[in-house]
């Protein structure tokens, strides 16, 4: 297996979009539960459960790129963003099965 340019792009966008996208993903879940925007915050890094439970929300916005460069046929930039989302797998096992 060759890693090139293109698997490591995808795997930045796989990693760094749903820290991106996190905030989008709180502004939601704030309006929906008429909470404040900062309470949900504080709540949501101060528990590794809500950090979970929200990260893998957030992991959701993935699937934006991912069709996005399968429709193109860019299959090196799908499969960085396949290990960029595999990445989180051992937090999320963590936190949901262990602690």
């Amino acid at each position: 297996m060759n890693w090139n340019r293109e698997k490591t792009f995808g795997l930045l966008i796989g990693v760094l979009w749903p820290m991106i996208f996190m905030p989008v993903v709180l502004l939601i879940i704030s309006v929906s539960q008429n909470q404040s925007y900062k309470y949900i915050w504080e709540i949501t890094f101060s528990s590794s459960e809500f950090t979970s439970r929200y990260l893998s929300l957030a992991l959701i916005s993935n699937l934006l790129w991912f069709y996005f460069f399968l429709n193109r046929q860019k299959y090196q930039l799908v499969y960085g963003i396949i290990i960029g989302m595999i990445v989180y797998v051992p937090y999320m096992v963590y936190v949901n099965l262990i602690k």
